[in-house]
């Protein structure tokens, strides 16, 4: 019964902590999208599914909510999806005069075949610029796997602005109901709009920004915590004073008859005053190998013990420690501790991706498993282990998602990197491949993680 419950605490704790990074890491990408006036439409606490809770923003018109699959998060950016086409404008302009419209029948006014024409509708779709309509007589549901037969506009103000867009006015004079169909006169301006309300229609920087938000604020998120954690530290001092702070159990000094406390006056010949001084002397005298006196004040009287060391062996201490003094880091000395743990797990995390290093790293690593069972751990021992795990995990966290690694946030700068320099974007084919290729590295990790879990676990 106890190994169930266990068991259980265990994936409950792991769950909780990785659901809750991992929303932070999407609350990252939400805000920085949100500050540069880019449309969000979901933002869930837990993986996609058809079964969630949710409510909606009357601002912004973002769906915040939660899922029952809570290992992770996700939001829906703008923009992100769909491709450009040069028949966008003219399907757009379709939808907002007809209100509600068939993708064939869009496809028979463009003269394209249908397979283009929903590739626009869901480009725009994706934009927020319409929106999928569902036909219950068609037996059509928003949580079927494929898109509807038809698309509709959406609810806009009199400036055109949609409920997902800073300052509408909606509700206003000169609004329209999603469904209600809306002439455009010029459809080339109001889809260049559209497109500036989305992740594609950002610029470069604020693209980067946007893609970097969700790794920094993991990583802001662990330093502000390590910080709290180091400051919350007592650590012990060693002060440079001939004292004897404590004399180890069945110890060569014990049976000397030395005791914590004692202040060492002298070791054979030799006098200390310092804790350096006598570590010295008494390691001289231990290599020596001959057995020698101590000198020693206790209770202000002087007295001298005689230490045997033991024949034919070397002994290189004979069981004392150093006085210590409680000591707490100051503020500078906490950030300048956690600024080098972050360096640590940063060039740690960085060698993964080398070969040479990769199976020395995953060797250390821990899969969702051993994470698990430190979570539990941690809880059960208090709120400072705690502390200091969501610090290391937010901060893995958050330099793994800055790898170069497709699907990674670090593998889309880079595709962004190489769309700028060939001044064009990347085929849809060399994106698919990017991205099995680090789908397939991610499982190799994942096996190979997991496998090390279940050997620590099992045979400790």
């Amino acid at each position: 019964m106890n190994t169930v419950l266990g068991a259980l605490s265990a994936v409950f704790w792991g769950v909780v902590l990785l659901s809750i990074l991992v929303f932070v890491h999407e609350g990252g990408h939400f805000l920085a999208a949100r500050a540069f006036g880019v449309r969000v439409t979901e933002f869930y606490l837990g993986l996609p599914c058809r079964f969630k809770l949710f409510t909606k923003s009357k601002k912004r018109g973002t769906e915040f909510g939660v899922t029952p699959f809570l290992l992770g998060g996700y939001n829906r950016i703008c923009g992100m999806e769909g491709t450009e086409d040069e028949l966008l404008a003219s399907a757009f302009a379709i939808v907002q005069r007809e209100g509600r419209v068939e993708a064939e029948r869009v496809a028979q006014e463009l003269d394209v075949d249908a397979s283009r024409a929903y590739e626009m509708l869901v480009t725009l779709s994706d934009w927020a610029a319409i929106r999928p309509y569902y036909n219950p007589e068609l037996g059509e549901h928003p949580n079927q796997k494929e898109y509807p037969a038809a698309f509709e506009t959406l609810g806009r103000d009199a400036n055109m602005l949609t409920e997902y867009d800073a300052g509408n006015e909606i509700g206003e004079q000169g609004s329209t109901e999603a469904g209600f169909p809306r002439a455009l006169s010029n459809p080339q301006e109001q889809l260049a709009r559209e497109r500036s309300h989305t992740y594609l229609g950002c610029s470069f920087p604020k693209r980067l920004a946007i893609l970097v938000a969700g790794p920094a604020v993991n990583l802001l998120l662990a330093f502000v915590l390590a910080v709290g954690a180091y400051l919350s530290v007592e650590y012990q001092m060693p002060v440079n004073e001939s004292k004897v702070g404590s004399v180890a159990e069945d110890s060569i000094a014990q049976r000397a008859g030395l005791q914590a406390g004692d202040e060492v006056t002298q070791v054979g010949e030799t006098h200390t005053a310092t804790w350096e001084e006598l570590h010295a002397a008494l390691a001289a005298a231990c290599e020596s190998g001959e057995d020698f006196s101590v000198t020693v004040v206790r209770d202000g009287a002087s007295q001298e013990l005689q230490v045997d060391l033991p024949e034919g062996e070397d002994v290189t201490a004979i069981g004392i420690t150093c006085v210590t003094t409680p000591y707490h880091l100051s503020l500078t000395e906490a950030m300048e501790a956690a600024i080098n743990y972050a360096g640590m797990v940063g060039r740690v995390s960085a060698r993964l991706i080398m070969p040479q290093h990769t199976m020395e790293v995953l060797n250390q690593s821990s899969s969702i498993v051993g994470i698990s069972v430190m979570a539990s751990e941690a809880v059960s021992k208090g709120f400072l282990d705690v502390l200091t795990l969501v610090a290391a995990i937010s901060m893995s966290l958050g330099f793994m998602n800055l790898l170069p690694i497709p699907p990674l946030d670090g593998g889309k700068i880079v595709i962004e990197v190489i769309e700028l320099c060939i001044r064009r974007p990347l085929s849809q084919r060399a994106r698919m491949i990017a991205s099995y290729v680090g789908l397939a590295f991610f499982a190799f990790v994942f096996i190979v993680v997991l496998k090390n879990d279940f050997a620590r676990i099992l045979f400790p």
